[in-house]
């Protein structure tokens, strides 16, 4: 994860310059693999795209921190919500670190630039009379001497035929109807127990219907320009088509950002009416020139990266928003949108710990290139996908393995080989009789390349990840059919000359692959880049105003005659069937399942120990040693 050591990047004119958000995901768990295909992954491989195109772009993000959540959370843990704040906001940076996620910034909605942005956007609202006041009845609880919000309320569902005895205020975990507290029969307070009482309460709503015509108007020129993920435009249209409402934006809470307003004093903002706002304050603590990125929408568009359930808050809660202040904000031009990534035979869930997450791909000895490439490959782009561990695997093996390893391997292995051999570690020299152009296998393979690569550009820029990433996969199935129909190893004896435009051109490939897969598996272009004897920084690129593209194009004329490359080692390794069974189990059930496992093993463990004299292993230990050797004879 990139800190933020450099001067802060500002809009330049005459360049293209895009603003790049992913919804901030929530301080109160670990994320699961979802929650990071979902958004800040898939953000990220179009802002590390923007950087290889030479664009001015910056990706910008943070933890969601206020709300209900965090509140219940930090009851749960008997501390702060500062405290669960602090907490999940370091384990949910080191995550994003570990995925070799490259934010700009990496914020947080508590900060006091927060209250400072938030408050100043509910002042021109309200003077621009697009609020309005209106009364509600809720629970409070006499014993804690407050309102109670939907998750601190539990009761009897209200729905015949189901009467589950511990839904939520805001959803029966059994039968799966949303709720409002005050329908549960027998409701409690979760904190005392006791039966709270129904109470008036005042609150402040933003009034979508006055908003209607601007916000539709912005909608239907901005969802055809921006190219907006059909999902994203179902999701809005049915918003609209039954009919905006007035929408709360205050809450009877204590840990959230304050109302500005003599009379509602007491309460704070709904989580929903903030955390939009979240990406213009982190941006503010980015840089103090913030307005040059979010009050300037004639230079700089606006890309946001969210799963289908944040849709309706980013296309018509924050542009409402927005609009309400009769300021001129950067309003987002496209909206990238995923379905849902499930795990197994079930869903991921943070709630009841089902799944693989941020912390466990970590701890497992599987390479980030790997989790990172197999997520992007499934990315849930246009319906829901599947994580499988034999789809991992399969995928690993035959994708990465055997045709993206497999092809750089060979290339650079034996340019490598000493001479007699090979070409002594020695890009070599075409000499004149050959060429690109007339050599028929390697014309051919050139202009598959170029279309390629046209391929690749057009996808990305419409935000089709998967798309970009299958092109780029297809350029080194390309490179190995062009090493087996070209047989370099005969053409090394029997005709040297065009044994060098080969090898040549493959290298040349080989930099190509690193470029164009940046993006998608940095790690592996860092190796790459390692095994070629280049600086990454000056060499991984593809700007237009470089001539970055047609030189790549011509793929003999890539590297120059006479360098030297580094030492090439195998860069992915082969996961086995008794790894992806033993990873299976590991991760079966709960996070909550898991640890009694874990405990059962240990007494287990405990017991055998007392009955048996250690010698240097113990029982029970032999399989997550031979893990733990695995993981050391990666090559990663």
């Amino acid at each position: 994860m990139t800190e933020n050591l450099k001067a802060p990047k500002l809009p330049v004119e005459g360049k293209r310059n895009i603003l790049i958000t992913s919804a901030l995901p929530y301080v109160n768990n670990v994320p699961h693999l979802g929650n990071i295909i979902g958004c800040v992954l898939s953000a990220d491989v179009f802002a590390r795209y923007c950087r290889l195109r030479g664009y001015n772009a910056i990706y910008i993000c943070g933890t969601d921190e206020y709300g209900t959540a965090t509140e219940t959370k930090a009851m749960e843990e008997n501390c702060s919500p500062k405290e669960i704040c602090d907490k999940y906001h370091a384990i949910h940076k080191e995550v994003y670190n570990w995925f070799n996620i490259s934010f700009d910034e990496f914020g947080r909605t508590s900060s006091p630039e927060q209250t400072e942005v938030c408050q100043a956007i509910f002042k021109k609202i309200f003077e621009n009379k697009w609020l309005s006041e209106n009364t509600m009845q809720q629970l409070y609880c006499n014993t804690c001497e407050r309102f109670l919000a939907d998750r601190l309320v539990e009761g009897t569902c209200p729905t015949p035929g189901c009467e589950y005895d511990s839904a939520r205020g805001d959803q029966c975990e059994k039968c799966g109807k949303l709720l409002n507290p005050t329908e549960l029969k027998n409701p409690g307070c979760k904190v005392c127990q006791k039966t709270p009482r129904i109470r008036d309460t005042d609150h402040l709503f933003l009034e979508l219907p006055l908003l209607k015509d601007r916000l539709e108007k912005y909608i239907s020129e901005m969802s055809v320009v921006g190219g907006w993920s059909q999902n994203a435009i179902q999701t809005t249209n049915s918003w609209l088509r039954e009919g905006l409402k007035p929408r709360c934006i205050t809450r009877d809470l204590k840990w959230g950002v304050p109302v500005p307003h003599e009379k509602y004093s007491d309460k704070v903002f709904y989580v929903w009416f903030d955390a939009p706002i979240g990406y213009v304050s982190i941006t503010s603590s980015y840089t103090r020139d913030w307005e040059k990125w979010w009050k300037n929408p004639e230079n700089v568009e606006l890309y946001q990266f969210m799963g289908k359930d944040n849709v309706p808050f980013h296309t018509v809660m924050f542009p409402s928003t927005l609009l309400g202040t009769s300021e001129n904000w950067t309003l987002m031009k496209t909206i990238s949108v995923t379905e849902y990534l499930n795990y197994e035979a079930g869903k991921f869930s943070k709630s009841k710990g089902i799944g693989v997450f941020g912390n466990d791909a970590k701890d497992t000895n599987i390479p980030v290139e790997v989790w990172r490439y197999y997520l992007l490959t499934n990315r849930p782009e246009v319906s829901d996908t599947l994580f499988t561990w034999s789809d991992l695997q399969a995928k690993l093996n035959s994708e990465l393995l055997n045709n993206l390893g497999n092809f750089i391997n060979r290339v650079l292995s034996f340019i490598a080989k000493p001479a007699g051999q090979g070409y002594d570690s020695i890009i070599p020299s075409v000499p004149d009789d050959v060429s690109g152009d007339s050599h028929g296998p390697t014309k051919k393979l050139a202009d598959k390349v170029a279309a390629y690569i046209d391929q690749y550009i057009e996808a990305m820029e419409k935000v089709k990840l998967k798309q970009g990433l299958k092109v780029a996969m297809s350029i080194s199935s390309e490179g190995n059919a062009y090493l087996q129909e070209a047989e370099f190893w005969r053409l090394y004896k029997e005709n040297k000359s065009l044994c060098s435009l080969v090898m040549k051109t493959a290298a040349g490939i080989v930099y190509l692959l690193a470029c164009l897969l940046e993006p998608f598996i940095p790690s592996f272009t860092l190796e790459v880049f390692k095994q070629l004897n280049l600086p990454v920084d000056t060499h991984v690129s593809l700007c237009d105003d470089k001539g970055d593209i047609d030189r790549v194009k011509r793929p003999w004329d890539i590297i120059s005659a006479s360098h030297k490359i580094g030492t090439p080692k195998p860069l992915f390794r082969e996961l086995k069937d008794e790894e992806v069974k033993f990873y299976r189990k590991k991760f079966a059930g709960s996070q909550a399942d898991r640890i009694v496992r874990a405990e059962a093993e240990a007494q287990n463990v405990a017991e055998q120990l007392k009955k048996t004299k250690v010698s240097g292993v113990f029982p029970g230990s032999s399989i997550s040693n031979k893990f733990k050797e695995v993981g050391r004879k990666s090559s990663r």
